[in-house]
């Protein structure tokens, strides 16, 4: 039985790192939202400035980081939004994506 437990603690030691260490810190996003996103997004992403302005608030983590790459690299045009990703760095988008998508989600959809 002890060997059991022994093996069972050993495989759960070697197992992946958690998800939110690889995703990101959120922390380190919301410094660095509000530097770069809050004048526009707010600085929970939940209270965009001007209307045409999207709710960052509660995105999926992935879809940020998608976004934000495809603006950095030009594959999303968008004059204003190449300009701030341009000076991202890859961990500032993880960190970005990690601090919006823990936010709480502004959006409400009629059923």
């Amino acid at each position: 039985m002890k060997a059991i437990l022994a093996a069972l603690a050993a495989v759960a030691l070697c197992g992946p790192a958690p998800a939110a260490s690889a995703k990101g810190n959120a922390e380190n996003g919301k410094a660095k939202a509000a530097q770069v996103c809050a004048a526009c997004h707010g600085a929970d992403g939940a209270k965009p400035s001007a209307p045409d302005q999207p709710i960052l608030a509660g995105q999926h983590y992935d879809y940020l980081v998608q976004a934000l790459g495809d603006y950095r690299s030009g594959k999303r045009n968008n004059a204003i939004m190449k300009g701030f990703a341009a000076t991202l760095s890859k961990k500032d988008i993880e960190d970005l994506a990690a601090w919006f998508s823990s936010q709480k989600s502004t959006l409400h959809f009629q059923r």
